[in-house]
């Protein structure tokens, strides 16, 4: 078996898995068919928006299926006329064992964490927000539970002390389509060789760290219950998106659901708001804002903030 007869089916949604399918492609495996999701409408004019996969896929011509449910009959015989031989997940939605189970060769997902831990839907996000020192990209195939599957391939890569979530995104993407690949060509080889694909249980971990879904209320950031240390990392977690975002009364005006995209721990005692500082108390400590953006403002340096208000 060459990588051009292994027919594959490729789920995913962001621009996260756009990377390994156009590595995919343009490494000339047999990719027949993408799953993502529905069109959404956004805007002020509620066009309905393509997912980033679908516009790739779009314009290299792949057939595009967008299952509002992932049972549904219809569907189900549409995955099934495409014959995949195997089906790779990067950044999708839970599957159904029935679409799952559905290949020969099973399907294998992309996660960006070191499984087992920061299973869920954000897991790069969390990384950072926990102050982590590293992180990292898993393959796995796919079973029941969310994330516990037997690992294939897993590397590791340094998280910076100022880095934010943008960056480690960016390097994670770079990273995960290589894993893709590799995962890919390996499972070819054992299927060549005749032999079972070599997987790693996951390890049991006693202190496990989840990665779920964020929300508005998540991104809150509580200064007198969060020390200095833990602001700046839940804003580097959040930074560039969806933001971490707080209340702030700035020389007497009150401003709701401030996004602050930096921060950096003060060694200056003195908290408050001068000429060209916010320096915020915490729990422990102080942080000064670096950068932010206020409702119907643009995102602006904390002195240039402040000189606007002036």
């Amino acid at each position: 078996m060459t990588k051009q007869d292994l027919r594959i089916v490729y789920l995913g949604t962001p621009e996260f898995a756009v990377a390994s399918l156009k590595a995919l492609v343009e490494g000339g495996y047999n990719v027949v068919a993408v799953v993502t999701m529905p069109d959404k409408p956004a805007g002020r004019g509620h066009q309905l928006q393509f997912s980033d996969v679908k516009k790739y896929a779009l314009s290299v011509g792949l057939p595009v299926l967008q299952p509002e449910k992932l049972k549904d009959e219809a569907f189900l015989e549409e995955l099934r006329s495409y014959h995949a031989d195997l089906q790779i997940v990067v950044a999708f939605r839970m599957l159904p064992e029935v679409v799952w189970a559905m290949p020969r060769l099973g399907t294998f997902n992309l996660h960006a964490s070191l499984l087992p831990q920061y299973r869920g839907a954000a897991p790069i996000n969390w990384a950072v927000m926990n102050g982590d020192k590293e992180t990292g990209a898993t393959t796995f195939m796919l079973k029941h539970e969310i994330d516990t599957g037997n690992m294939i391939l897993q590397e590791k890569i340094a998280i910076g002390e100022d880095e934010n979530v943008g960056s480690v995104h960016d390097r994670l993407m770079a990273m995960g389509t290589e894993l893709v690949t590799r995962t890919v060509d390996l499972i070819i080889e054992c299927e060549n060789k005749g032999i079972a694909l070599p997987t790693t249980p996951q390890p049991e971990i006693a202190e496990m760290r989840p990665a779920p879904k964020l929300f508005k209320e998540t991104c809150e950031i509580r200064f007198n219950e969060m020390t200095a240390e833990q602001v700046h990392n839940f804003v580097r977690g959040l930074s560039p998106y969806p933001a971490a975002w707080a209340n702030l009364t700035i020389h007497g005006q009150a401003f709701e659901n401030v996004k602050i995209f930096s921060v950096e721990i003060s060694e200056n005692r003195n908290t408050g708001i001068s000429k060209n500082d916010i320096v915020i108390p915490c729990r422990e400590g102080a942080v000064r804002i670096l950068e932010l953006q206020a409702p119907g403002k643009k995102r602006m340096d904390a002195k240039s903030f402040l000189n606007g208000l002036h």
